[in-house]
């Protein structure tokens, strides 16, 4: 049996301390260590997207990346995108559009759309499809997915002038 890990991380904006095996997978630890069981195993082969975590602010499929290499990192699941307790711009916009069904794809969507209005305040209909290209939803198809996004980011950033 190999020996256990000491991890030390930021987890959801918080210092956490956990154990994980050298062979355990990020998902596998926040899912079956830290009970944190928003992000969703789909594939387990990083081609579906729905495992999706921001890793020092980059999206990566958790189940491709080992809990060690969370060591002395910053990671962010869907649970941390609420802001104190309640659903934020953009959770509450992917409810108002219908832009989710099963639920499945839903937490590593919402991460992945996260990402991009970081990085770009008020993305056009190209750039929201180019960027969630990763992750594969089979329930509500796209258009309402791309919508929330789009209406979450005019409601995060009024100031900004869309393209």
């Amino acid at each position: 049996m190999p020996k256990s890990l000491i991890i030390a991380t930021k987890l959801n904006g918080q210092p956490v301390q956990f154990l994980a095996e050298p062979r355990q997978s990020l998902l596998e630890t926040l899912r079956d260590t830290l009970h944190l069981t928003g992000t969703k195993e789909g594939c387990a082969n990083g081609n579906c997207g729905a495992c999706s975590v921001l890793l020092d602010g980059r999206v990566v499929n958790s189940c491709l990346v080992l809990a060690a290499e969370a060591a002395g990192r910053e990671v962010t699941t869907v649970e941390g995108l609420a802001e104190s307790g309640k659903l934020n711009t953009l959770q509450q916009s992917f409810l108002e559009h219908a832009a989710l069904q099963c639920g499945i794809c839903t937490p590593g969507v919402l991460i992945a759309a996260a990402a991009l209005l970081e990085q770009v305040p008020h993305p056009t209909e190209e750039e929201v499809r180019q960027f969630l290209a990763g992750n594969l939803c089979r329930c509500t198809g796209y258009d309402k997915i791309v919508r929330a996004v789009i209406d979450a980011a005019d409601r995060m950033h009024p100031e900004v002038t869309q393209p």
